[in-house]
């Protein structure tokens, strides 16, 4: 097994870039998409497409219907444009302003997502500023990022708290505590799903999950195994996770690391799932999700710009 490399709190010294930040949309059905396009005055040629995790989050890494304000994707864009690195973070489809983008429930798919990145990939590969696209994926938009990367001429990738196993995987793990019974319907209900069959009848225990509505985007999330999709890139990626992450540990990266020929893994000490310094108490570090003036940990800034700087 490849060995990963600890980051410890080092701090290097950065130096201030004057910085243009503009709003960029992305033509869309049945509204457009809409991102911050963060550009400092002297850049270089890379620019970075941030994609947010799972659920409600916004461009900022906020999520207006879950844990709260920590600005994790700003900082992160914020602390690249102060190295000279322009960066371009969205709102996906049915998110914050992207809100009326969103296709009902019932039609909405993983693959929606995947292409909505590759379509803003080619908008900045066509943007004259930029000669080198690195597309970078948080938690879900990691895997969202790996497969879009199949389609985009990216100079490189970076995989920020992404699973390395599939989604029946990890709910599946998740709910090891739940009762025999609820973990057999469960087994029952993903080889259907892994079928690409509909399960009409969920119980009660399992229907906010596994309701009729949301099995579709189960189904075509379903195609898709971190650590298959990431062995399929041929370009330099860079994969980072956290040891205090409760969501998602370090085994999911190490994991990719191991099937990613190209990858190098960073592991840092102490860094949570939005990138702050947190302990392993549970209380204590989902607080953090909540407090918009807890900055990031430096070690995933220098991580990231080394990174890109090298490619």
């Amino acid at each position: 097994m490849k060995q990963p490399v600890i980051i410890l709190f080092l701090l290097i010294p950065s130096f201030f870039f004057a910085q243009t930040e503009e709003e960029l949309v992305l033509k869309s059905k049945p509204s457009n998409l809409y991102g911050t396009l963060l550009v400092p005055d002297n850049h270089s040629s890379t620019v970075v497409l941030i994609i947010g995790g799972s659920g409600p989050t916004d461009r900022d890494g906020n999520s207006a219907g879950g844990t709260g304000k920590n600005n994790s994707l700003k900082y992160l864009a914020e602390n690249l444009a102060k190295e000279g690195v322009a960066s371009l973070r969205i709102d996906k489809r049915g998110v914050a302003k992207s809100l009326s983008a969103a296709a009902k429930e019932e039609d909405l798919r993983f693959d929606t997502y995947i292409n909505d990145v590759i379509d803003w990939g080619f908008q900045l590969l066509n943007d004259t500023r930029f000669k080198k696209l690195v597309v970078a994926g948080h938690s879900e938009g990691s895997l969202i990022g790996m497969v879009a990367c199949q389609e985009l001429d990216a100079a490189g990738y970076i995989s920020l708290a992404g699973t390395g196993f599939s989604i029946d995987e990890i709910i599946t793990k998740q709910m090891e505590a739940q009762s025999d019974s609820v973990k057999t319907e469960m087994a029952v209900i993903f080889k259907e799903l892994n079928n690409g069959k509909i399960v009409k009848n969920v119980s009660v225990e399992l229907l906010s999950l596994f309701r009729p509505s949301i099995q579709p985007y189960f189904i075509s999330w379903l195609k898709y195994d971190p650590a298959v999709e990431i062995a399929k890139l041929n370009i330099p990626v860079l994969i980072i996770n956290g040891t205090t992450d409760i969501q998602v540990g370090v085994d999911n990266a190490e994991k990719l690391h191991e099937v990613s020929p190209t990858s190098e893994l960073i592991i840092i000490e102490g860094m949570n799932h939005i990138f702050k310094e947190a302990p392993t108490d549970r209380d204590e570090n989902i607080a953090t999700y909540s407090d918009p003036k807890l900055k990031n940990v430096p070690q995933l800034n220098e991580a990231v710009v080394k990174f890109v700087k090298s490619l």
